[in-house]
């Protein structure tokens, strides 16, 4: 092979492989890339000087044109600004061509270089590892920002007007043989139970809407809580103006504080009992049991009582003076400052601790929510608490299990355990909510007698707190002493025995009797809510009251109520489907596109790479193989014979040196 066939060769060899993915590096041959790195100078002298004379042919144009143009009439002025908007559209398209096309140039020229796809791939490993570090971090940001209330943010809106349509639905426990439960009873006679009839549901459509909003500068939000409640009669079973027989209950209230009263004070609230004709049961209808009714003893009690003890209000309902603003204001916190700490009750009424229980952590209110939104990222060990101002406390929910929402979005359980209102003797932590004896007057039991009524006792030892049975929860402390008792409905989780008091109520389900919230946990938003409670009347048998006489200890129960709501409108549910189930997905696809995408182009970039490694070692090893070629082909210089008249050298013996048969020479 000569060395023309095998430049050729070699030519055609290169620019097939340039054609290739791989561009072979460093070029065949330094010939070659000099040769290039000449031609691709020539042609940008040959686009520099192009440009330059465009440039100058276009300035000296336009001068032209507006020394033709230049007039003090509107018509050259606008022709002047058409032509300096054309030429320099035309400068900017011009640079903006020149750029893009340079730019795909070095982009076109950088992905025939295996060590930029190398790079390439390296860092798109990189990313996908930066993906699996850090994209569930950087997303938990964006919500937490996103979720923080602030004027004017989505979740603000929400959470201000919530867009539910909350329901409160009552049942009522109606006495159908109060005349039988009092009578009488003869020695070693059995004492007649109360028989109930439940009646309900009665329903009402709540409106929420928080007011009188005010920011603080350590991250907090004061507000009013406002509830309107409206009388749904479709989904009611029965009217408010359904008249019941419930126990009277601010008599019975008085008499049984009057217990450990002077025996005088007792004897003179019977005679002031018999003047105005009170009665132990009174009929009265379901509006006015709930709403208010005027009781002759709150009206009296309005006349004699002094101005600093008085109720503040005139009327008696079960929910009188909650539908409406509020005129307690909590203090929550926004999230700004810290995301652990949002939506949770920061104060109530500019207070951070309750009065009424015996231990700082019984009475602290901090840290409790209103039940509508927890903080974000709640895990199934986490114990969520709601504050209730009718419970007097924070009340723990602990997971239950794991549930779907509507949308099929994930949601938490979270519950109250049979620990929330056990007694002392079965969670020794709640005696802190047991009021004092001294509060009370002490252990005195004159002026009572002993019931026949199956119903547990209370604890009777010396400075011991009184605590309610196991299974309800003593709230006269924060009810104006009131001797009311919460429990769950049909004293579900209580001490059986409370229900054995009473005939007609059923044993208790936890379908229907159990308190529960629905939590997204990624966001915190309760998606579903049954708050069930139950109201009952400690009643104390006092013997020198003659109109409640015959009425034993018992925990009666006068209504259990369920509020809270079914499902989130449909746009609140895509938002927390988007954000939920979104990133996820998101995570997993980006890093698995990374991951895929680095490893191809890797092993792409290795491949050219000993690819060209090879092929230089080959192309070196053939270049020698031409030169050994070359330098042997090469024709060998013969000195011509010597003429036969020229000088002949001889040695010292005359003899010729080669003179007549010339030699051949290699040339150096």
């Amino acid at each position: 092979m000569d060395v023309k066939n095998g430049i050729s060769e070699s030519s055609s060899d290169s620019s097939a492989v340039r054609s290739d993915f791989c561009l072979p590096w460093p070029p065949a041959t330094r010939a070659e890339q000099r040769l290039r790195r000449n031609r691709e100078h020539l042609q940008r002298r040959r686009d520099v000087g192009a440009t330059r004379l465009k440039r100058r042919r276009m300035g000296s144009s336009t001068a032209r044109r507006r020394a033709r143009w230049t007039s003090a009439s509107p018509s050259a002025d606008r022709r002047r600004v058409r032509s300096d908007k054309k030429n320099a559209f035309f400068v900017f398209s011009r640079g903006v061509v020149t750029v893009v096309g340079r730019l795909r140039l070095r982009i076109a020229q950088a992905k025939r270089d295996p060590r930029v796809v190398l790079a390439i791939a390296v860092a798109l490993l990189v990313g996908g590892l930066l993906v699996v570090a850090f994209f569930t971090a950087a997303v938990e940001l964006v919500i937490d920002d996103q979720i923080t209330l602030r004027p004017g943010s989505q979740t603000f809106e929400m959470w201000r007007k919530p867009p539910v349509r909350p329901l409160l639905k009552v049942y009522v426990y109606n006495v159908t043989n109060a005349d039988e439960f009092l009578n009488v009873v003869a020695p070693g006679e059995v004492r007649e139970k109360p028989i109930l009839d439940e009646l309900g549901p009665f329903v009402y459509v709540e409106t929420w809407e928080k007011v009188n909003l005010t920011f603080h500068d350590n991250g907090t939000l004061t507000y009013n809580q406002q509830k309107v409640y409206r009388f749904d009669p479709e989904q009611s079973v029965g009217s408010e103006d359904d008249i019941v027989v419930v126990p009277n209950i601010p008599m019975l209230s008085a008499t049984s504080q009057s217990k450990h009263a002077a025996r005088f004070l007792r004897l003179a609230m019977a005679s002031i009992m018999d003047i105005l004709k009170v009665k132990p049961f009174v009929e009265v209808s379901v509006g006015q049991l709930l709403w208010g009714y005027e009781d002759p003893l709150l009206k009296l009690a309005k006349d004699v009582v002094p101005k600093e003890q008085k109720l503040p209000y005139e009327e008696f309902g079960l929910l009188y003076g909650k539908n409406g603003t509020s005129r307690d204001n909590m203090t929550v916190f926004t999230g700004a400052t810290d995301i652990r700490l949002f939506a949770a009750l920061d104060k109530f009424n500019g207070r951070t601790h309750l009065p009424h229980w015996t231990t700082d952590s019984c009475n602290r209110m901090s840290g409790g929510s209103d039940g509508s939104l927890f903080p974000p990222r709640i895990q199934p060990d986490t114990i969520l608490h709601v504050f209730d101002k009718d419970m007097c406390r924070k009340l723990p929910l602990v997971f239950k299990k794991q549930v779907e929402a509507k949308g099929g979005v994930k949601a938490y359980r979270f519950g109250p355990d049979h620990r929330a209102f056990a007694d002392p003797d079965h969670e020794p932590e709640n005696r802190c909510y047991c009021p004092s004896l001294s509060s009370s007057g002490g252990n005195s039991t004159s002026g009572t007698s002993s019931s026949t009524t199956a119903m547990p006792t209370v604890s009777t030892k010396v400075n011991s707190p009184q605590c309610a049975p196991h299974g309800t929860f003593n709230v006269s402390l924060c009810q104006y002493d009131s001797p009311v008792l919460l429990s769950f409905p049909h004293f579900y989780m209580g001490d059986p025995r409370l229900r054995e008091a009473v005939s007609g109520m059923d044993e208790p389900d936890a379908d229907r009797h159990e308190f529960y919230i629905d939590v997204q946990p990624e966001m915190g938003v309760a998606m579903r809510a049954r708050a069930r409670v139950q109201i009952n009347l400690a009643v104390s048998q006092v013997v020198d009251i003659k109109q409640v006489a015959t009425f034993p200890d018992i925990v009666f129960p006068i209504m259990w109520f369920e509020e809270g709501i079914d499902e989130l409108p449909d746009n609140v549910i895509q938002l927390l489907k988007l954000a939920t189930q979104t990133p996820p997905v998101a995570k997993a696809a980006l890093q698995y596109a990374l991951f895929a995408s680095g490893a191809v182009l890797l092993l792409l970039a290795l491949g050219c790479l000993v690819r060209n490694s090879h092929r230089q070692e080959t192309m070196s090893l053939e270049g020698t193989a031409h030169y050994s070629q070359d330098e042997k082909k090469k024709p060998k210089k013969t000195i011509p014979p010597a003429p036969l008249n020229s000088t002949v050298l001889s040695n010292g013996n005359g003899t010729a040196a080669k003179a007549n048969a010339g030699y051949v020479a290699d040339d150096e």
